[in-house]
Parts: C-alpha cells; structure tokens; sequence
C-alpha cells in the first residue's frame, strides 16, 4: 500500500488502464504499451517529485522511477492486472498488430526485444556477477575449479544461461501472444539430454548421420543460444492463433499444443535452428570484424553515445548484440567499452554533488552516485546530469576517452551482467589478470576523474547570485512592522487558493504572488523553525512577532525539490537577508501554485493587525503588515 497513491497517479496519466495493453519493467522503469499515446499526461507524471521522468521511445510510453520500481510495478499492476489479463487474452496482442505499421520498424523491434529480455536482465545480471566472482576467486587462488564449493556455486551461475532456450521461450511466448509454457517446452527440446548426446555423437568422426522422416538433420548445440527460440517461439505463436480459430473449443486446449508440438519441433531442428544459428554467427562475425578493424574508434563511439541510447531507449537494439556474441564466441567486446560511460555519469553526478549548494540536489546526487556504481544510471542522468546539460556533456566525453583506452586494451568480458563494479570481475580470463583488465581499469578511472573535474569546475553556468541583503529597506519601518519578504502581487489572504490558509484557522496575514524566486528577511530575528523540505519557514521578530511564510500551495510534495534555504533554524538575521531562494519557473511547470501565505501565527497577542493596500504589486522589504498591541 505505500505506494498506491503513486500507482493511481501514474494509471490515471497514462489514460486510465483500459489504455493499457502490456505493462513490464526493467531496473528503473515501468514500460507502458499503450493502445492510445495521445490520452497519456507525460508532463503531469514529470511535475510528481517521486518519478524522476517519462521517456517515450521504442514504441512504449516509460516512467522512469528509480531503484524501488518493483514495488511500484507490484501497486499499479494489482490496480490493472495486466499480466493476467494478457494470459487470459492471448489475442489481445494481435489486436494490437495492425498498429505496429504505424510504427517505424527499429521501434516494433527494440519493443520485442525489451519485453523478451527485460523480466530476466535481473538474474541475468546476479548470474553474471557470481560467475565474475568466480572467475576472481580462481584467479586469486581462493578456489579451485575440482572442489565441490566451486562446481555447485558455478552451476548456480550458469543454469540460466545454459536453459536459456527454455527462459525465452517463456517470455518469447508471452510477447507473441501465445502460450507462454507451449513454447518454454520447445526450447526445453532445443537442450534435452537426449538432443545434446545426439549433437556430441555428431562430432565423432564416421559416425551415421540422423535423418527425421528421410529428412538429413544436422545436429547444433543449442544450450545458451538466443535467435533460435525466439524464431521458434514466433511461429508457434503464429500457428497457435491460427488452429485456435478453427479448432472446435472443446478440442482447442489440447490440439493446438499437441499439433505446435509436432510441427514447430521438427521444423526447428531441420530448419529454423540451422538458420537462426547461421544468422546468430553471422551478427557476432560482423561486430567482432568492425571491432577489430578499429577498436579504439569503437571505444571512443561507444563510451560517448551509449548514455544517449538509453536516453531514446534504442540500447535494446545493441545488448541483443552482447548476449549473442557470449552466446556464439563465449565472450563479448561489447560490454567493456561500456564501463566507462557509465563511470563517465557517476563521475559528472559526483561533481555536482560537489559543486551544488543546493540541499534537494545534493542529496538526489548523493543516491544516484550509489545507485550508479550498481549499474542504474537513470537516477543520475534523469535526474542531476541532463536537466544540468553541462554534466551530462562531460560524463558522454569522458566515457568516449576512457572508451578508446578499453578498445585499445581490447578487453573482453566472459559472462553477462548489469555494467557496474562487478563488472570488472567479469572481464577476468582464465589465465587470470592481464593488461586487457588492467585497460578496462585505467579507462573507466580516467572517464570518471574526467567527468569530475570538468563538472566540478565547469559544470553549471553562472547564476545570477541573488544579493545577499536587500538595500531599498524601508526607512520608516518600525518593530511592529513586518516588511514583504517577496517581491510580486500582494493579495487578501481570503483569496489564497487552500481552504486552511484562507480561513485564517493559522491566524490572520495576506499572501503574495511572487515574481521573483528570492525571500527575504521581514525584520529583525531568528528562525524559529525551518521545513525540512525549505518550502516553508518560521521567524520571531526581536519585538516577538511570529511569523509563518509559506511559499506555494501544496509544495512539500515537492520535497524540498526547487528550494534552496539559505539559513537554518536558529540563525539570527538582519532586515533584508537572503533567506530562501527557489526556482519559480520550475514549481510552475510542475504545476503548483505559488501562491505564498505571509501569516502572523500568533494574532491573537494583538489587538488588530492592519495591511498596506492589497490586490497590488509590492517590492521587497516595503511595509506591508503592522500588528498593534492590545
């Protein structure tokens, strides 16, 4: 139930869940396949402070939100049960397949690609961590490859990988719209014992070649293989739907699966897995041929442009590449020239944190950096390194130098997995570390030193810095007296848009509508009490005046986002000082009201409390409220 309320806010913007088609997530976001685009409120989920934001790429409409998504996919699929409504109407993507023209192709394919991948890249990457670990262990001497320790820790890290034809056969199953189990028991027959002893019988010289029906097979091992299953799965999905409408219901729950079966089966071993194979060699042939024809421009290509992919969701057409190439060479060239892109951000990230004064970011930078050295960089780029632009700039350059460092190395990685600092537990080979680790190393510390330094120095423009005292004081000021902390339209209080503040139930005062993102000091005093959130603030003047400022309507649900105290609670100040600075521009476009309460907290000490003329512009630090005592 935590958060339910977000799951409601987030169906109800993206047009209600009978818009909803499909719905997975992957580490940070919930992927939305929505039957109408145009219904869904990306600005309005952009302005909630517990979605960092919404990307629409690829065909699906995505919210990013960060290393609890689970949580909230478990809360917003309990409202629309998607899965079961998908299980339940396996034709329900069909319906959608007159749509998919209406897409450009590269979006229908990363959609596929995504929805086969995205509910096992969590084990995918535990596997490809505890096989790197493995693979340190060896190397360090702590474990030997004959001890029981190893081998029952090394098959808990290589059993998804090896069953992989069964594992996509069941996700493969699911996003083409069949049954999910039908086509996890075809790939179950792609590794069957008795298909492997028969392909290990096929290496032996002079032995008798197999035939099915009169018909010559060649034998290929299929365990760990990729493109095979999901050509298999495609087309018995495809003749599912078919028999399904013809087949009398009574018959259809049994003679579909048993005719799938019959047919896809044979025509995988005869056809389809001789080809997909082919093909799957083809793609790791081709990249390892480019790769090595330039490794350094390849580093440098990738370490710079990997952060923008994921931006436009288009890296779901490239890690297909990395886990085919581990499929096919047993090792990927790929995913190294990653590590320094994603250290590239972490380092841009760590810079701002550095760098900033502002609390709300500092601590989403702090998080994100966490984050980051796991493998989720969302948090990071969404949230501190692209809105600042600058940052995100260093982090992609120092990914490019530290990727043409790991290209020249020509480092390798041996197992799969999420690109983090477990990562370089991955790039070991057997003959233990050599310059090719030592080169992954020296590429990913340098993208993230790069990334830093630039960003620490040079990461944000300068802002014009508010004066730290106002000095157009109003001479005539007494200490009954309270001076307008805002610049803007002051206004009655009756006229504040919040029932609570306009009845006065928090005393009497006026409000003002603020032009200006500065608050300052209304006379002499100290806080009394200050939000942890900054968005509001409590003063006592020296004469005992105290008074609340409440800046905007609704805005703690920022979380203190946008707001920058620049005092803290029992700093004394002088008429005029800075107080707060926010960013008005920004709480607009989140959609809140600024709106800003200036409240007398204890009106009942005085006898009246009169205001200047209202419903006019007023400047900082001019009269507005005086209290007279009883």
């Amino acid at each position: 139930m935590k958060y339910q309320a977000l799951a409601e806010q987030i169906i109800e913007n993206v047009g209600g869940k009978d818009n909803v088609v499909d719905l997975i997530h992957c580490a940070t976001r919930l992927r939305f396949k929505l039957k109408e685009s145009q219904k869904a409120h990306a600005e309005k989920l952009k302005g909630n402070p517990d979605i960092i934001t919404v990307v629409e790429s690829g065909g699906q409409f995505q919210v990013v939100i960060g290393n609890h998504v689970n949580e909230v996919f478990q809360s917003v699929n309990q409202i629309i049960g998607v899965s079961s409504n998908l299980e339940s109407q396996p034709n329900k993507v069909e319906k959608m397949a007159g749509k998919k023209d209406k897409e450009n192709l590269l979006s229908y394919f990363i959609d596929i690609v995504s929805s086969i991948f995205t509910p096992v890249l969590g084990i995918m990457a535990a596997s490809g961590i505890l096989k790197g670990l493995l693979s340190l262990a060896e190397a360090l001497g702590w474990l030997s490859t004959n001890s029981g320790t190893y081998q029952i820790w090394f098959a808990a890290s290589d059993s998804l990988f090896y069953f992989f034809p069964l594992v996509l056969g069941y996700t493969a199953g699911k996003k083409f719209g069949g049954s999910p189990f039908l086509t996890m028991a075809i790939g179950g027959a792609l590794v069957h014992p008795t298909m492997i002893t028969a392909f290990q019988q096929s290496l032996v010289a002079g032995s008798t070649p197999e035939y099915f029906l009169g018909i010559p097979v060649t034998f290929i091992n299929y365990a760990t293989s990729v493109i095979p299953i999901i050509f298999a799965a495609w087309l018995s999905c495809l003749l599912e739907k078919q028999l399904n409408q013809v087949l009398p219901s009574a018959m259809k729950n049994f003679i579909s699966p048993f005719l799938c079966l019959l047919i896809i089966v044979p025509l995988t071993f005869l056809v389809i897995g001789p080809l997909a194979t082919w093909i799957s060699m083809l793609i790791a042939e081709s990249f390892q041929a480019i790769y090595n024809f330039a490794p350094v421009i390849a580093g440098a290509f990738m370490g710079a442009v990997w952060q923008v992919c994921v931006i436009f969701g288009l890296h779901w057409g490239i890690i297909p590449i990395s886990i085919n190439n581990l499929s096919v060479l047993g090792q990927d060239a790929l995913v190294p020239l990653l590590l320094p892109a994603v250290a590239g951000q972490i380092g841009a990230t760590l810079g701002v944190l550095l760098a900033t004064k502002n609390a709300k970011m500092k601590i989403m930078a702090g998080s994100s950096v966490t984050a980051g050295l796991f493998g989720i960089t969302e948090p990071a780029v969404y949230g501190v390194t692209l809105p600042l632009r600058r940052p995100f700039i260093f982090g992609c350059i120092g990914g490019g130098l530290g990727g043409a460092i790991v290209g020249y190395s020509q480092t390798l990685t041996f197992s799969f997995g999420l690109v983090n600092i477990f990562t370089f537990t991955q790039i070991i080979p057997e003959q233990g570390i050599d310059k090719t680790v030592w080169g992954a190393i020296i590429g990913t510390v340098l993208s993230f030193l790069f990334a830093t330094i630039a960003t620490y120095f040079f990461g944000s423009k300068k802002e014009t810095v508010p004066t730290e005292t106002v000095t157009n004081i109003d001479a005539s000021a007494t200490p009954n007296d309270i001076l307008a902390p805002l610049s803007g339209a002051a206004i009655p209080l009756a006229n504040t848009p919040d029932e609570t503040f306009a009845s006065g139930l928090l005393g009497q005062g006026a409000a003002i509508i603020p032009n200006h993102g500065e608050v300052y000091a209304p006379f002499d005093g100290e806080v009394s009490s200050l939000f942890k959130t900054g968005h509001a603030l409590g003063l006592l003047s020296q004469s005992g005046i105290e008074l609340l400022i409440h800046v905007g309507i609704d805005t703690v649900k920022l979380d203190g986002l946008y707001f920058s105290p620049q005092i803290k609670q029992g700093d004394t100040f002088k008429t005029g000082d800075l107080l707060l600075t926010f960013d008005r521009e920004k709480i607009l476009e989140a959609g809140y009201d600024l709106t800003t309460p200036v409240i007398v907290s204890n009106s009942d000490d005085y006898k009246t409390i009169e205001f200047v003329e209202l419903n006019k512009s007023i400047q900082y630090c001019q009269k507005f409220i005086t209290v007279n005592h009883k």
